[in-house]
Order: structure tokens, then sequence, then C-alpha cells
């Protein structure tokens, strides 16, 4: 996190998702180019948002996440680095308490980043809904999370 923006490829830049998306969304933000998009293909079966386009939007939708998944943390770390240096995959557990409930959250994710000028070009996620619907207390309380952000 300390190597100039342009030494910075995909592997570098998933590393520094996973250190800072749980405590410092400031720094974390600082990760992505200022026209980056977000993806969750599975989100619209929870009623929240597939993608968000520009580094505001992503701000907004995550800038309350450390306060929200309390004690995030991600194990289990296999990461795919690809051919490309600007893309790279991985599969992570991730793990924390949902605030609002005080219930354990446990969710398996899938992971691509697309870097370009060493930033986050794209980042896609992909997740289980269930284990959000079950941690968050229905699906009143994620959408409640997220529309408050």
């Amino acid at each position: 996190m300390t190597l100039a923006s342009s030494s910075r490829n995909a592997g570098v830049l998933l590393d520094a998702h996973l250190a800072l998306i749980g405590t410092d969304i400031e720094r974390w933000l600082e990760l992505f180019a200022e026209d980056a998009i977000v993806e969750f293909p599975y989100a619209p079966s929870l009623g929240v948002p597939a993608r968000l386009e520009g580094k505001e939007a992503i701000r907004r939708y995550f800038i309350e996440t450390p306060k929200h998944f309390l004690g995030f943390v991600f194990t289990n770390l296999r990461r795919y680095l690809t051919t490309d240096p600007e893309v790279a995959l991985a599969e992570v557990h991730g793990a924390a308490t949902i605030a609002m409930t005080g219930r354990p959250y446990e969710q398996d994710y899938v992971m691509l980043v697309k870097a370009r000028d060493g930033k986050i070009a794209l980042y896609r996620e992909y997740w289980d809904p269930i284990p959000g619907l079950k941690a968050f207390g229905g699906e009143a309380n994620l959408q409640r999370m997220v529309s408050a952000s």
C-alpha cells in the first residue's frame, strides 16, 4: 500500500482491498480510479444495486461498511493471478458481526480485480445472498443498511 500507484498490479490491489475494506474506507477508496466500476451480480435478488459507477457512488455505498460489519476479517485466501498482471482473481472467506443484529456473518466470495494505471478500474464480487439475509435479519434490514449509506 506504500507502493507508487503506477507500480501496483491487480494482485497488489487485491491484497490492499482485503486489508482495508473492513477498517479504513477512505484509504480503501484511494485504490480506485475515478471512473471505477463495482459490480455485485447477485445483489438484485436482494433489492441491492448490482453496479456502482464512479468513485463517488462507490464511496456512498461503502462508507459505513466498518460500522455495519464489525471485526470484518478475511481468511482462507486463494489468489489466482492470471497471465495478465492487470487481472487478479480470488476466493476468500469473510467473517464479521452485523452491528444491527449482533448476528455472525459468514460469507464465501469470488472476487475479480481489473487494474488500469495502478488503480482498480473494475471490481466484481460474487457472493451467496442467503448468509447476508440471515445475518441482517431479513431483506428489509439489509435494504435499510444499504439505503443509509
